[in-house]
């Protein structure tokens, strides 16, 4: 099953299309991120970017779309109606397929503690990543918006952010999280009061002893009054009540709705709960919708697995992916192996002796082979960070200098830590090849090898960013442990094939 996480950053600003569509391309300059919406609303100016991919990919798209942001939105200067407190005001992670709520929140700390130190912005954790029980609720965080928190933080300390310096810049502060699928739905009147929209909004909300999930507040916008919510569980307070339920409080005021409007993305299975309740088709089965049938019947096939995206876009006439790339995808492949084998092992009769160790590994070898995974993005994202770098125009001859040399920094450390995962992945390898089954013994073995390729391989990304270094001390430390590396893990892989010939007899 592939893995697709979904990602809604706001950003605040919904008024200069340069900026917001700027941000929109920083997010989609990563390959395996694809855009699916970009909402502006230049009465809340704000935007709200939708895209979805793979984990790591997704993780690296926003973190271009995050500093995209901060280059190019002044808070100091920002006027809008809705709450925010950054340039990037939030950015929720959203599990959707093969991947659990925790490889979510894995995801939202490693990208906070990467925009803390990279691009010097406070970030704090909230909802389902919160560290701290009063961080859950975004509102909690962004209480006061911009203009208090740049007042409090380095201040109180309980404006100190998880990730970043407390120090207030015009770009603010972001919040980074994990959420279950949220629906941004607006409603308007045929008012221009807003104190009754707001009124409204108050008596729906679940704080206001209305509906449960439901988070709202009247605006004006357009000349008309709107209430504005957020839908945090579509299934437990489903859209039509909500709809009802306003519909019923602006009657009340002699006032009617004109039109809704979705910001982002809706699920389908929203859409079809509405059209039972208003069609009162109770029966309504999903497959008597003719797309939803279609596309049961497209998925009993075996699915395709070949990672031809990956292989065109390593093919392609294009500097990235490239080597870097390829190197941690084999250490990835290698630590596949090693859980694979690890996995066959666990639970069975046979093993039970070491099943404990089994699991350890299993473990490991799941947390490397993630880790290994957003380095063939992280890798590809650091070269073309050192391109950015000698191709800006912008900057004199020192500080160019001094551009490139940070950015050819981190092109240099990024395979190294893959060559340091990768040999973490021999490693395992091995020891899974000694004690684990018999049956699986030459994928164990296959494990090791891949592993050593990646290390080699990467250790050759080292060592030429090592040669464009100008810190000559740096670069002989990367050149010495890259040799080491390769070493170690070439002893790795010839001792893990005799270990597959003498278990496997042959």
């Amino acid at each position: 099953m592939h893995k697709i996480v979904e990602c809604v950053p706001n950003f605040s600003n919904g008024r200069d299309p340069h900026v917001y569509n700027g941000i929109a391309e920083a997010i989609g300059s990563v390959r395996g991120a694809r855009v699916l919406d970009v909402s502006a609303d230049p009465d809340h100016n704000r935007t709200v970017i939708t895209f979805v991919g793979n984990p790591a990919d997704v993780k690296e798209a926003a973190f271009r779309g995050i500093q995209f942001a901060a280059q190019h939105i002044n808070l100091d200067e920002h006027q809008g109606e809705h709450p925010r407190m950054g340039a990037t005001d939030v950015c929720p992670f959203i599990p959707v397929q093969g991947v659990s709520l925790n490889d979510c929140i894995a995801i939202a700390n490693r990208l906070g503690k990467r925009v803390g130190q990279e691009l010097g912005i406070a970030v704090y954790l909230y909802g389902d990543a919160a560290a701290r029980p009063e961080r859950k609720k975004l509102s909690s965080i962004r209480k006061g918006q911009y203009e208090l928190w740049k007042e409090e933080v380095g201040v109180k300390p309980e404006r100190q952010p998880d990730f970043g310096p407390a120090i207030a810049k015009p770009w603010g502060a972001t919040a980074i999280g994990v959420r279950p699928f949220l629906i941004a739905y607006n409603i308007y009147l045929n008012s221009d009061d807003t104190a009754v929209a707001d009124q409204i909004a108050r008596n729906i909300r679940f704080i206001g002893g209305g509906l449960r999930f439901v988070q709202a507040k009247g605006f004006l916008v357009e000349g008309q009054a709107q209430v504005s919510m957020n839908l945090t569980n579509f299934e437990k307070t489903p859209i039509f009540r909500v709809q009802e339920m306003v519909r019923r409080e602006a009657n009340r005021y002699g006032l009617s709705i004109t039109k809704a409007e979705l910001v982002g993305l809706i699920p389908q299975k929203a859409l079809l709960n509405s059209a039972k309740w208003y069609l009162q088709l109770d029966d309504l089965e999903e497959d008597q919708v003719l797309e939803i049938r279609l596309q049961q019947e497209n998925a009993t096939g075996i699915a395709d697995i070949t990672p031809d995206a990956f292989l065109a876009a390593t093919a392609a006439s294009t500097p990235t992916p490239g080597g870097g790339s390829a190197a941690a995808l084999a250490g990835a492949l290698a630590g596949a192996l090693a859980q694979m084998v690890a996995g066959l092992t666990v639970g069975r009769k046979k093993y039970a002796a070491v099943s404990a160790e089994a699991r350890a590994i299993l473990d490991q070898a799941q947390a490397l082979r993630q880790q290994l995974t957003e380095a063939i993005a992280e890798d590809a994202a650091a070269f073309e960070q050192v391109m950015a770098a000698w191709r800006n125009k912008s900057l004199d001859k020192e500080a160019k200098a001094a551009a490139v040399e940070q950015a050819t920094i981190g092109a240099g450390e990024v395979p190294l830590k893959v060559a340091r995962l990768s040999r973490d992945v021999a490693q395992l390898g091995q020891t899974i090849a000694e004690i684990g089954n018999v049956n699986a013994v030459t994928d164990a073995a296959a494990a090791v090898i891949l592993a050593h390729a990646a290390v080699q391989t990467a250790a050759l990304n080292v060592k030429i960013n090592a040669v464009m270094l100008q810190d000559k001390t740096l670069a002989g430390k990367w050149t010495a442990e890259a040799d080491e590396l390769a070493a170690e893990t070439a002893v790795l892989a010839q001792k893990v094939q005799k270990i597959a010939a003498d278990r496997g007899g042959f």
